[in-house]
């Protein structure tokens, strides 16, 4: 089963990173505020990266990486896939 890891631009300009194995599901709970605790507070969210692992493992992994990024370093990141 696939799963996901996503950076959100929180209302703010700070950047949240997360992982999940339905992206849908898992944006539409942030964007209702029943997210994570740190997104309920910087309303409105956008998805601004993601990428499909081939699982939960790889996510995880892949998601620690990217929370050790500085926030320039996730903002080249982002930029790069647009």
């Amino acid at each position: 089963m696939s799963s996901y890891v996503y950076v959100l631009r929180c209302g703010d300009g700070s950047l949240y990173t997360g992982w999940t194995n339905d992206l849908k599901q898992r944006l539409a709970a942030h964007q209702s505020g029943k997210g994570a605790k740190y997104t309920r507070g910087r309303l409105p969210i956008e998805m601004v990266y993601f990428e499909e692992m081939p699982d939960k493992s790889a996510a995880l992994k892949r998601e620690n990486e990217l929370k050790k990024l500085k926030k320039t370093d996730k903002e080249l990141l982002i930029k790069n896939l647009k």
